[in-house]
């Protein structure tokens, strides 16, 4: 019980001083962000198998890399989910760039910069599941054919907490779209 009561109270404060990945809220429409993401430079494990790939990405910024060094960890986690592949990606400290990023040692990463955009962003509390994940993906979709802006790609599932913060949890579900500000 009393390591329970450590990681519960230990949680927010590691929460509190991870970076989290910027953007800028460009529009709200109903419970729906439409944000812009900047370019940022991520490490991605990608597998046909339900593996999430955590160990292999949390090695990577651990150390197991070409320069040796540890990055630190930040939020969200962003997972996607197609027919026959899974994905999971942590976001690099804004620090790295294209010319600064150690390559994974693991040849079952990769690192790269994503060109960031626009996206639409919908939040929900708790554990994510498949259920919460189709639901809100559902409400954003309809939301966005409601108001006429085009979806560019498949949705992507963002988690922002560790496995050991109970309440207030943050995930949310994004979709590359089409905006014009």
């Amino acid at each position: 019980m009393k390591h329970f009561l450590f990681f519960l109270m230990l949680s927010p404060v590691i929460m509190a001083q991870t970076e989290i990945q910027s953007y800028k809220i460009i529009q709200k429409i109903s419970q729906v962000e439409i944000r812009f993401y900047p370019p940022v430079m991520m490490a991605k494990y990608a597998a046909s198998n339900q593996g999430s790939g955590f160990g292999k990405l949390f090695g990577y910024i651990s150390g197991n890399n070409t320069a040796n060094i540890k990055i630190s960890m930040t939020t969200p986690v962003h997972m996607e989910k197609k027919k026959g592949e899974s994905t999971m990606a942590f976001v690099l400290p804004k620090k790295f760039k294209n010319n600064n990023t150690p390559k994974p040692n693991d040849k079952s990463l990769e690192v790269f910069e994503d060109q960031g955009g626009y996206f639409a962003a919908i939040r929900y509390s708790g554990y994510t599941s498949a259920d919460k994940e189709r639901q809100y993906g559902e409400t954003l979709n309809q939301l966005l054919k409601k108001e006429n802006i085009d979806i560019l790609g498949p949705p992507k599932i963002l988690v922002y907490n560790s496995p050991y913060k109970i309440i207030n949890r943050r995930n949310e579900i994004l979709i590359p779209v089409s905006f014009k500000p």
